[in-house]
């Protein structure tokens, strides 16, 4: 009697153990099989509004699936072709090197594009474009600010020149020339400044009427001067040089010009 009841109490605990055991299986399989179904139903959910909205048959879907990704592929190629022509443009401009680094780094994460599934391609995509848009900002906002050091520069250029132009301007620029390029002091400076007081009274745009001697040393004829710029005739600091060289080719010291100048009174 002992043993029989014994049989049917394990008995009954090995059903109930099945019965546990398949109810875990069912649930575990729910788990996994319940998002599966989900995505399915989302999956039909978008073709069915995909296939409303545009009119095609839900059969026919696949060939607007590649049209889509067709053109997809194609906007990627647009978006990859004008990065690398931007980068092009604005590579060598050195303050736009963080802006150039990330165009570079957006390049790279397109140029797979093909194997970039639709969600991550669109995104690389927009990334590209900003990294595009960016580095073509600082492109021209590098371009504006060069140009306007460079206006400065040519401003200051001119300044120099005008203010050369005078002809304590031109005396600065000569003793300043004179000492850097020949060593001469300010002994050989009194003598060229007596020498060009006396043949122009340094002004550059000075011109003798019967001899055509031109300029502040009064080259003959004035076109001389051109083998030291094409500005020899509005330019002091051109003649300055041209004078200083044939001074020394001629007489080798501004005094030296000067004592001939004083006994032929020409030199």
């Amino acid at each position: 009697m002992l043993n029989t009841l014994s049989h049917a109490v394990r008995s009954s605990n090995l059903s109930v153990g099945r019965v546990i055991s398949s109810a875990a299986a069912i649930i575990m399989s729910a788990s996994i099989i319940a998002p599966m179904i989900a995505q399915q139903q989302e999956s039909e959910r978008a073709t069915q509004e995909l296939s409303q909205s545009t009119g095609i048959h839900h059969d026919q879907l696949g060939v607007y699936d590649k049209l889509w990704r067709d053109r997809l592929e194609g906007v990627a190629q647009q978006s990859l072709t004008k990065a690398e022509s931007t980068v092009q443009a604005n590579g060598a401009k050195a303050d736009v090197a963080a802006a150039t680094s990330a165009a570079k780094t957006a390049i790279a994460g397109l140029d797979g594009y093909k194997k970039l599934d639709d969600s991550q391609l669109r995104k690389q995509i927009d990334t590209t474009d900003a990294a595009t848009a960016a580095l073509a900002a600082a492109g021209v906002a590098s371009d504006q600010k060069a140009a306007a050091a460079a206006a400065a520069a040519a401003a200051a250029a001119a300044a120099a020149q005008a203010n050369a132009n005078t002809p304590d301007g031109a005396r600065a620029a000569a003793q300043s020339i004179m000492a850097s390029t020949y060593g001469w002091g300010g002994d050989q400076f009194q003598c060229l400044n007596s020498l060009w007081t006396k043949e122009s009274h340094w002004d550059y745009q000075a011109s003798n009427g019967s001899s055509g001697a031109t300029g502040i040393p009064q080259a003959l004829p004035g076109s001389k001067m051109a083998t030291f710029g094409s500005d020899w005739a509005t330019n002091a600091t051109t003649q300055i040089k041209w004078g200083l060289s044939y001074i020394k080719g001629s007489y080798g010291t501004p005094c030296s010009a000067w004592s001939h100048s004083e006994a032929m009174n020409w030199y």
